[in-house]
């Protein structure tokens, strides 16, 4: 007889990926063992592998749900009736509003994303390409006389602008969302204006 799912399996579940991915942050995940995310989560070791058969399945769960939530979040805002520098604006400040609470989730990204099988890696690095599709256009909106004929300056500020955002848990850990939309602000019109727009 097939085993019943739990009422709050769903739950559990994100209280696991959510404690994993503190614990890859801080450990590595070379360094962490299942051991440790079941101490994390406050769980049995026998429990943590009702959910997931290894740490590798628990890596991919984490930065699918974190990307593929990225991704939809901030291609899903609503653009309508703004100007493009307006449009650059929300999309900036979308991005760092979704990165609020993922700093685990987007250090594992960054550090551990190499250790999964490469039809994973694949997958997630298409919601990254999205993403950077969608800013990219919206550059391209937003300045068109620049970047309209020159593809390598259009996608050096491309990366340059989620390189500014990437980046900003490093020196601002904890920032709240008015902290993050003053620096959005920043970003947009750095990013447009140049350092006289600030």
């Amino acid at each position: 007889m097939a085993r019943t799912i739990a009422k709050d399996h769903d739950q559990k579940r994100e209280q696991i990926l959510k404690s994993a991915a503190k614990v890859f942050a801080e450990q590595g995940f070379d360094r962490a063992s299942m051991t440790q995310l079941a101490r994390e989560c406050g769980i049995s070791k026998a429990n943590i592998y009702h959910y997931y058969d290894s740490k590798d399945a628990i890596l991919f769960d984490i930065l699918d749900s974190y990307l593929r939530d990225l991704r939809d979040r901030v291609c899903g805002l609503d653009l309508q009736g703004l100007a493009p520098d307006q449009q650059l604006h929300r999309i900036v400040s979308g991005i760092l509003q979704a990165y609020q609470g993922a700093d685990h989730e987007h250090q594992v990204q960054i550090s551990a994303m190499a250790a999964l099988p490469e039809d994973q890696q694949a997958l997630l690095r298409g919601y990254q390409r999205e993403l950077v599709q969608y800013m990219s256009d919206t550059l391209r909106r937003a300045a068109p006389q620049v970047f309209d004929h020159d593809a390598a300056k259009l996608r050096a500020a491309t990366m340059s602008v989620f390189g500014m955002l990437n980046w900003y848990y490093m020196w601002n850990s904890g920032a709240g969302t008015q902290a993050r939309e003053d620096y959005a602000s920043m970003v947009s019109s750095l990013t447009l204006n140049g350092v006289s727009g600030i």
